[in-house]
């Protein structure tokens, strides 16, 4: 269908595919903060991570400045335990923060390819990446889908090794019951902007295990175990009180809020369900997803134009459409120049990283939004 057949919605606001959650009280306790003077790592930081702890069912919740230290601190305080071991088997189907913290941490990442429709890591390809160097499995909880924990689990105890779980975007997710925090040996989360929890930007990490919780805290505050008694080689990944706030704001309406982005992808699903040229990440359970991102497939040659120019017909017609990721990890051009990865090497995440797109769930969504999402979708298509 031409341009000139679309909806015209230029007297519509862009329907935008993340809203950060703000209301007065958050606005007032930042204010609050700011005045105080008290702005670093203090009071409410604890606070916001033992109400982490309670709602995740967790032992330990560090906070630190974002989702990538979470994970670069995690990497780190596993190879202190684990001298010698230097390589983290990982999916190239995610955000280059993934592979970035082992390298950061001075391990190689591994790559194992995805399950062509969960679009997480495949368990069944993870075993014969394990060596003698492997240090940790890496799972990644793509768009808020939790990976195969029980199997991935297994493979690491019968290994002898851990689980550094990347739950970037799985934040109210449950897994066979538990909620996504409670279940790895770490659980590494990011709270940016755009994440159902946010702080505007920001991190923590989840554990039971009480050496890894100690380690992390020095390596979060320059090596620190106690003011100017540093032990250990640390950074500054300490997340500030303001942030802490923002957080802890959101954090008593967070199953309330998820439950709307469920909502609104099911709904969606169901309008879009018909069209040959689309597709979905499958998903057994809704309401085990954190549905962060609701991501589809584009059929090219069904729909007789590029996955890209579809999206770009979308965002013209006030669509706020999106694309994570379009190029998998293993070729982007610095993995390339370093480790050597060529295209086909893992055929599956190269080809959803080409066909894959999202479209707003955020819970902020109106009826009269979501049905817009719907008519522009098929205006283009059908």
């Amino acid at each position: 269908m031409t341009q000139a057949h679309l909806e015209d919605n230029t007297k519509h606001d862009p329907v935008k595919i993340a809203k950060p959650y703000n209301d007065e009280h958050i606005e007032n306790r930042v204010i609050s903060i700011l005045r105080s003077g008290r702005l670093v790592q203090g009071k409410l930081v604890e606070e916001f991570e033992q109400s982490l702890c309670k709602y995740l069912g967790s032992k330990h919740a560090i906070c630190v400045n974002s989702g990538t230290a979470a994970l670069h601190a995690s990497m780190l305080a596993l190879k202190m335990e684990n001298q010698g071991k230097s390589e983290v088997i990982t999916t190239p189907l995610s955000f280059a923060a993934t592979a970035n913290a082992i390298i950061h941490a001075g391990c190689k990442p591994v790559f194992s390819d995805v399950d062509p429709e969960a679009f997480n890591i495949d368990p069944s390809g993870i075993e014969e990446k394990i060596s003698e160097r492997t240090l940790a499995i890496e799972p990644v909880d793509v768009y808020g889908l939790p990976a195969d924990l029980e199997r991935i689990g297994g493979l690491a105890r019968s290994h002898g090794i851990q689980v550094v779980e990347d739950a970037a975007e799985s934040i109210g997710a449950v897994f066979h019951g538990k909620r996504i925090g409670s279940i790895s040996t770490l659980s590494c989360f990011s709270t940016y902007a755009t994440k159902n929890l946010h702080t505007a930007e920001g991190g923590f990490i989840t554990t039971n295990d009480d050496n890894l919780a100690a380690t992390i805290r020095m390596v979060r505050n320059q090596g620190q175990s106690s003011r100017y008694n540093q032990k250990i080689l640390g950074y500054n990944f300490r997340m500030i009180e303001i942030c802490a706030a923002i957080g802890l704001g959101q954090l008593p309406f967070l199953d309330e809020l998820n439950e709307r982005r469920r909502q609104n992808a099911i709904y969606l699903r169901e309008g879009l369900s018909k069209i040959e040229s689309i597709g979905f990440q499958k998903v057994d359970d809704p309401s085990a997803h954190s549905w962060y991102l609701f991501s589809l497939t584009f059929d090219g040659k069904r729909a007789r134009m590029s996955r890209d120019s579809f999206v770009s017909k979308l965002k013209e017609s006030g669509i706020e459409a999106d694309v994570a990721w379009p190029t998998p990890i293993h070729l982007q051009r610095y993995f390339q120049e370093t480790f050597g990865f060529k295209r086909g090497q893992f055929p599956v995440a190269e080809g959803i990283c080409e066909k894959v797109f999202q479209l707003p769930i955020q819970p902020f969504l109106t009826h009269e939004e979501l049905d817009r999402i719907v008519r522009s979708v098929k205006q283009i298509l059908v």
